[in-house]
């Protein structure tokens, strides 16, 4: 074996050394209810993370400071968190009615309040993956804040350079900024981050929010200042773990009554004894796919299905995503919006309601009792996936009458990480592996390579890997499970959860038939192995929309198909 390899692999198993022992510490201080990141107590965490060097945090072992990591991290972390020492993870305990207002981040349903000057506090309803979520986001953030203090700090009396003077004067003027002190402040902040002056122009606007257009200035600014404050006057930043949530972990306690308002819905509208299809996915694909045609008649004489599909993906076209909503309601959809705290939406099809002319799935066939009915919950985070579709599956229970739900298949569709290929492309799985275990599941997908095959897009079929957080992707972990004899094609948080879900239910418990059909298929939101290509690098645009659409359709099509 060559030298490169063997050090190559070495590298491998360092970083599978460090995301054992980030998992390891974190449940440790969840156990012990408190830590301070920038202290004794987060630092095997920040070491593990430095060793790790995950390819969303970007140059986070360099002394300059990292812009692409930083927008992905704050997009999931509550607004205001960086002014915050005391950051407080609490269950579900009643804030939702209390005169605080709920933060809820741009790319992450959790709900955040903050309660004074120094303290927000952070619902976690998603299991430990949340947790592991953001501690892992909070570290990179104060690694990244020790960075900017290094930076502008001169001596231990706290004289600091003439930039953070200038940025500080910028933040704390009350008023909005014009270019020409927009670009100064970006000149002072540049010096400051170690980065050129057209790198933070380029990214500073995608802080912005419609009523600051000085955001990433006030990020950088508190950042900063709360990490002088802890080298000059020892004020650490601290994480809390409330009692209550420590108590309630791995309790199910929100997936039961999600999974309950689900079945007791069943009941009332008399679907309970039909088959049952689950399909984890978005809110709008099965939705579109499904009514469209009844709802858009005239779109698509003009137009494709995949420009209409187009057209319903872009925020603007409120008026058109309303109509296909409405015809949906009208004609055999149920929707279930979330107040379980699971934060994971469901919809609910009659497709004896659907007029089977207006589509390209329904027949009239089937009798109505063997009409499918189909669930579309929205997607799970991580371990959450386990805990609702234990909960989904299992009998409905009213007193001492027990109903055993009539399951015919489990499909999941969603975005992961592609090893081979690039974005908008296609993984199909065939086993799940779940990282830093021995643990794997292979299964029989209904879906296969040759089902996508032909539709311009590259289809790539084997195993894919559970990460235990997308903010731990590393390139030497994946390069080995690519290479080895593993031959992972992928990885996403969930699929391992669900097949462990499925297989309990099915092989052991016996509350769903045990020859339940699964259809695993996902499209590619970033390649961790290609530079310039891993989520941090932004989203996929218009270029989901067609792999989306044409996973949706061949579960559909099979779906129906298999009620025949």
């Amino acid at each position: 074996m060559s030298t490169q390899k063997k050090q190559g692999r070495t590298r491998a198993q360092e970083s599978s050394s460090a995301i054992e022992r980030m998992y390891i510490t974190m449940r440790h201080l969840f156990n012990r209810g408190f830590y301070k990141p920038m202290g004794v107590s987060g630092e095997t965490l920040r070491e593990s993370l430095l060793i790790l060097r995950p390819e969303i945090y970007g140059t986070i072992a360099e002394e300059k400071v990292e812009l692409d990591g930083l927008l992905y991290v704050i997009d999931r972390l509550p607004e205001g968190i960086e002014q915050c020492r005391f950051i407080n993870l609490t269950s579900d305990e009643g804030y939702k009615n209390s005169h605080f207002e709920p933060i809820i981040p741009a790319k992450r349903r959790r709900n955040c309040y903050r309660i004074d000057e120094e303290q927000m506090n952070i619902e976690i309803t998603r299991g430990r993956s949340e947790i592991y979520d953001i501690l892992t986001h909070v570290t990179f953030l104060f690694i990244e804040s020790h960075k900017i203090m290094k930076r502008v700090l001169i001596n231990d009396e706290g004289a600091v350079i003439r930039d953070w003077e200038k940025l500080e004067k910028a933040v704390l003027n009350n008023e909005e900024l014009d270019q020409n002190s927009w670009e100064i402040a970006t000149t002072h902040t540049a010096n400051i981050l170690g980065r050129t002056f057209a790198e933070v122009r380029a990214i500073a606007p995608h802080f912005n929010t419609r009523s600051n257009n000085k955001r990433f200035f006030e990020l950088i600014y508190w950042l900063g200042k709360l990490a002088i404050a802890e080298v000059l006057r020892e004020e650490k930043r601290t994480v809390t773990f409330s009692p209550v949530l420590r108590e309630r972990l791995g309790h199910h306690i929100h997936g039961k009554i999600w999974a309950n308002d689900i079945k007791a819905t069943l009941k009332k509208n008399n679907l309970l004894g039909r088959p049952l299809h689950i399909i984890s996915a978005n809110m709008h694909s099965v939705m579109n796919t499904l009514y469209a045609p009844l709802a858009l008649k005239s779109e698509l004489k003009k137009k494709s299905k995949l420009e209409v599909y187009e057209m319903l993906s872009d925020s603007g076209n409120s008026a058109l995503r309303a109509k296909v909503e409405r015809a949906a309601l009208q004609n055999g959809m149920i929707y279930l919006p979330d107040d379980s705290g699971t934060n994971i939406n469901v919809q609910i099809f009659d497709m004896c309601k659907l007029p089977v002319a207006e589509n390209d799935f329904c027949s009239n066939d089937l009798k109505k009792e063997e009409q499918p009915v189909i669930i579309v919950m929205d997607y799970a985070f991580g371990e959450q996936a386990y805990e609702t579709m234990e909960e989904l599956l299992k009998p409905y229970e009213e007193g001492e009458e027990k109903t055993y739900l009539d399951v015919d298949s489990v499909s999941i569709m969603g975005k992961a990480g592609i090893l081979e290929g690039g974005k908008g492309d296609l993984m199909i799985p065939s086993a799940h592996l779940f990282e830093g275990t021995a643990d794997n599941y292979p299964f029989e997908n209904e879906l296969t390579k040759e089902d996508f095959e032909g539709h311009g897009l590259e289809v790539f079929e084997g195993a894919m890997v559970s990460v235990l957080g997308t903010s731990l992707q590393n390139r030497d972990i994946l390069k080995f499970f690519h290479d080895s004899t593993w031959s992972v094609i992928g990885l996403e948080m969930e699929g391992a959860h669900y097949q462990k879900a499925i297989q309990a239910a099915a092989k052991l418990r016996k509350s769903i038939q045990e020859d339940v059909k699964v259809r695993y298929a996902y499209y590619a939101s970033d390649n961790p192995l290609e530079t310039g290509s891993t989520l941090a690098s932004g989203g996929l645009g218009t270029t989901g929309v067609k792999p989306t659409y044409l996973i949706t359709e061949k579960i559909l099509h099979q779906l129906f198909t298999s009620n025949k």
